[in-house]
């Protein structure tokens, strides 16, 4: 803001201050002159092509029971902003009524209404991210809406007109204006997250090069790391951390791990410390036995670095997962390419936890308008009136204050920060509307929603601590938001035990191995490692490679703590993957203690299960759940069925069948899914939604904002995440028997040989030597692979009349098949698992036959169909 701006803005606010009059005749001239006194450009003359994106008096179209109607909102800008503009009075009750009485109020949130409905009307393909409304000469209020949602009235900022003098304000309405989404604080957040996790990752690597554990290396980052945000919020005033480090530990590095040991420990227990005053009592489980690492000056300056980020504005979000692959070896070389975006995470949260909490603070706004009526004959409601109002929003207050969200698969705690996160954004705007009813009253932070609300399940112990301290920042970038430097009670971080780490679907006492009966020998399943064989050099499975498998001892179905919502994100595991992540012990462990659960289903629908089961015992409200998108497969939909056909069963109302997701780093599609009783008293509308327009883009949070969703109201959404038709339970036609196929199944990457090899054997052994295509060939690139199918002959055949294939065989694929518990893979090893004789003999003649794969979305065939090919 120069000095011309500030000529400009001054009289504009000297001449329109405290006005009164017609709203129709004062709207246009207003608005035209903000637009002058802010410098931005003023809508173009109605008929240019630009006019209908920019513009006075847009046009709205509106349809009813009475047919189609027209609406105009005051001023538009597509992409940008809505504003609605209302006339209020100092004298008297002309316009839209005296400032400060009832009718004004009620115009003022009318206003908010009428702007609000006309967004939702508009012909446009996204929502714009601001909502604004203004008393012309008086004040603007505004709402975001960066993620499609407004919230209610409370949710708004309010300016008064006098404000646009001050430079952070006018600046906050030019980039409206001009630049909205330099105002996004998802992009802004995103970006200091990342250049602080690029930090610590480069803190991580010399700490794990200089032999610390990975444990030690956690927990003394994760110290540094709230130490820092502490310091910057002012729970550690004078910026005690980045002083020291400045004034002390840079300097003489060999005091850093004493000094820091001392802070920690007066942080523990509060105290004073280095004659800086009182320092708070943090106590929780974070600065308890608390130990430090001796850091060089190199590593210290680094520190100095990272704290020096402005950590107030971490977006807790993502920050997680960022810290979690600083911390991680493995992970560290994804640490910037790719996470999940705030806005999908809240996409699911949203209709699951939200839609319902604030369609029940509608209602209580309805009871509010009804109990706030002013009596006959006088123009304020009585001061019974207030308190009737003000015990109805306490209610509401209350009911917030004892909502529990599980996350049973909570990872760093993305899922339950942005639950706390809206959650809290819901209590603020209903204590705004408690101070709009009640005027000034005491709010008591004790009684407000807090960390221990907010449940999850972690198997892992580092993205289990990483959890808590991410639902804490959260929580405390809240507090000051709200109550400003005000101190916290003590102690700021309470040890709630939240976040449980242990498994999620399984229970068990202890593990043995797993003795054969027969043998009295302990079983063993093949590792995975390979060796160089002696003879050819060839990677060949390496025989002494042996993984125990266990049992589990008094092994049963986990319990989840009690919850009213659950939304969650479980590990992506494929079916087949289960026996080679987790052993043959834990899965076959897993699959008894879950009869119900075909054992076709990937590791994820066991989360989906258990939900669905509290569901229906009426021991949660609802559910939402990310999947991967093979969810409408039918080995994996069984499980819905189950639960949909259940008499007290479970209704999908909420579904995107196919949406981009992020996976420990890599880019993948999932879908996602919402499930309630289906004899819930009132059932919500079934939304089904389609990823209708998708980009790239330079960051996560850049792609995330050009994703369209088009949603559809249902009557009833399948297991397969369609509405309509229930294609999914069509009968296949007899007149397509035997004119499908599944391709050959080899059981054993032994089999494979690759273009490079086939030179290996000699060329009258090549009769055995098959092109080999799966699913993905046909879809995406093909490996131009081979396979050695020996189907029809003998062991001994193969031994005298193909020797090269022999010794290739046992090299590769014996070693496989001898591991496994099936007596059939183990007699037949040198034969594919289905080598499909029946597929063999029905295109033995033919010149051509059509391919495709099971996964395939659209194909108008029987239930069995060919996914891989040799011929």
């Amino acid at each position: 803001m120069n000095q011309t701006d500030s000529q400009r803005i001054n009289a504009f606010i000297a001449r329109w201050l405290n006005s009164e009059g017609s709203e129709e005749a004062n709207a246009k001239p207003f608005l035209t002159e903000l637009c002058a006194a802010l410098g931005v450009d003023a809508p173009p003359p109605k008929g240019t092509p630009s006019s209908e994106v920019y513009c006075f008096e847009k046009a709205i179209k509106a349809y009813s029971t009475k047919g189609q109607s027209q609406k105009k909102a005051d001023f538009y800008k597509e992409g940008f902003f809505l504003i609605e503009a209302k006339q209020g009075s100092i004298t008297s009750s002309k316009g839209h009524g005296k400032r400060g009485t009832k009718s004004y109020r009620d115009a003022m949130q009318g206003a908010f209404n009428q702007a609000r409905q006309y967004i939702q009307l508009l012909d446009a393909p996204t929502k714009p991210p601001f909502l604004i409304t203004c008393d012309i000469g008086s004040h603007f209020e505004i709402w975001e809406g960066f993620s499609g949602e407004y919230g209610s009235y409370g949710a708004r900022q309010r300016f008064n007109l006098a404000d646009l003098a001050q430079p952070e304000v006018f600046d906050r309405f030019v980039k409206i204006f001009t630049d909205p989404q330099a105002l996004n604080p998802e992009k802004e957040r995103a970006k200091v997250t990342r250049e602080v996790a690029t930090k610590l990752a480069e803190l991580s690597r010399w700490l794990e090069a200089q032999g610390h554990s990975a444990e030690e290396t956690a927990n003394f980052l994760m110290r540094c790391i709230f130490t820092m945000f502490a310091e910057d919020v002012e729970l550690l005033k004078d910026k005690v951390f980045t002083k020291m480090l400045k004034e002390r530990w840079i300097p003489q590095p060999e005091i850093f791990k004493p000094e820091i040991e001392e802070l920690w420990r007066v942080m523990n227990t509060g105290g004073n410390l280095f004659g800086l005053g009182k320092i708070l009592q943090f106590n929780g489980s974070f600065f308890e036995n608390a130990t430090a690492i001796t850091l060089p000056k190199e590593q210290l300056d680094i520190l100095l670095e990272a704290a020096e980020k402005g950590w107030e504005n971490v977006e807790p979000a993502i920050f997680g997962t960022l810290l979690e692959r600083a911390l991680g070896k493995k992970e560290r070389s994804r640490l910037g390419a790719h996470y999940t975006p705030r806005s999908y995470v809240e996409r699911l949260v949203r209709p699951v936890v939200m839609e319902p909490l604030r369609q029940e603070w509608d209602e209580v706004e309805l009871e509010l308008k009804r109990l706030l009526e002013p009596e006959p004959g006088k123009e304020e409601p009585t001061d019974n009136q207030r308190k009737k109002a003000e015990q109805e929003i306490r209610a509401f207050l209350d009911k917030l204050r004892t909502i529990k969200i599980l996350d049973p698969a909570c990872g760093t705690g993305n899922f339950l920060y942005v639950a706390l996160d809206l959650l809290k954004g819901l209590e603020q705007e209903v204590q705004t509307r408690l101070v709009d009813v009640a005027g000034t009253v005491q709010l008591n932070v004790l009684d407000q929603i807090n960390p221990s609300q907010f449940l999850g399940i972690e198997i892992n112990p580092r993205a289990a601590a990483i959890a808590e301290l991410v639902i804490w920042i959260g929580y405390l970038q809240w507090y000051f938001k709200r109550f400003g430097n005000a101190e916290p009670p003590e102690p700021v971080l309470q040890a709630f035990g939240n976040i449980e780490c242990r498994d999620a679907v399984l229970a068990y006492d202890g593990t043995e191995p797993d003795v054969d009966p027969k043998t009295g020998q302990v079983r063993t399943r093949w590792g995975g490692c390979k060796m160089k064989h002696p003879v050819t050099g060839e990677e060949v499975p390496d025989p002494t490679d042996q993984v125990v498998i266990y049992k589990y001892l008094n092994a049963r179905a986990a319990e989840w703590p009690e919850a009213d919502y659950v939304v969650s994100n479980p590990p992506f595991v494929g079916n087949r993957d289960m026996r080679e992540l987790f052993g043959d012990g834990y899965t076959e462990t897993l699959r008894q203690k879950y009869p119900e659960v075909p054992e076709t289903v990937d590791y994820v629908m066991y989360w989906w299960h258990k939900s669905a089961v509290l569901l229906e015992q009426k021991m949660l409200k609802c559910f939402g759940l990310i999947t991967t998108n093979s969810l409408r497969q039918i080995r994996q939909r069984k499980i819905i069925e189950i639960h949909q056909k259940k008499k007290n069963g479970t209704q999908l109302f909420f579904a995107i069948p196919d949406h981009p997701w992020d996976s420990e780093g890599a880019a993948v599609r999932i879908s996602m899914t919402g499930g309630q009783n289906i004899n819930e008293k009132i059932l919500r509308h079934c939304n089904l939604g389609t990823v209708v327009g998708e980009e790239k883009a330079s960051t996560p949070e850049d792609e995330a904002e050009r994703i369209q969703v088009e949603w559809k109201n249902v009557g009833f959404i399948f297991s397969d995440l369609s509405a309509g038709v229930d294609i999914s339970s069509a009968t296949p036609l007899k007149a397509q028997a035997k004119l499908c196929c599944p391709g050959v199944k080899p059981y054993g990457s032994g089999f494979l040989v690759s273009v490079d090899e086939l030179h290996y054997f000699p060329e009258r052994e090549n009769i055995l030597i098959k092109p080999y295509m799966n699913g993905r060939d046909l879809t995406q690139i093909s490996r131009n692979t081979h396979i050695v199918d020996c189907y029809g002959l003998s062991l001994e055949e193969i031994q005298i009349n193909y020797p090269t294939i022999y010794q290739w065989i046992l090299d590769k694929v014996y070693p496989e098949r001898m591991v496994e518990r099936d007596q059939k893979i183990k007699d037949k090893w040198w034969i594919f698992e289905r080598p499909r004789p029946d597929l063999r003999a029905a295109i033995d003649k033919l010149n051509r036959y059509i391919g495709t794969v099971q996964t395939s979305k659209h194909r108008g065939t029987s239930k069995n169909t060919k996914s891989d090919v040799s011929s």
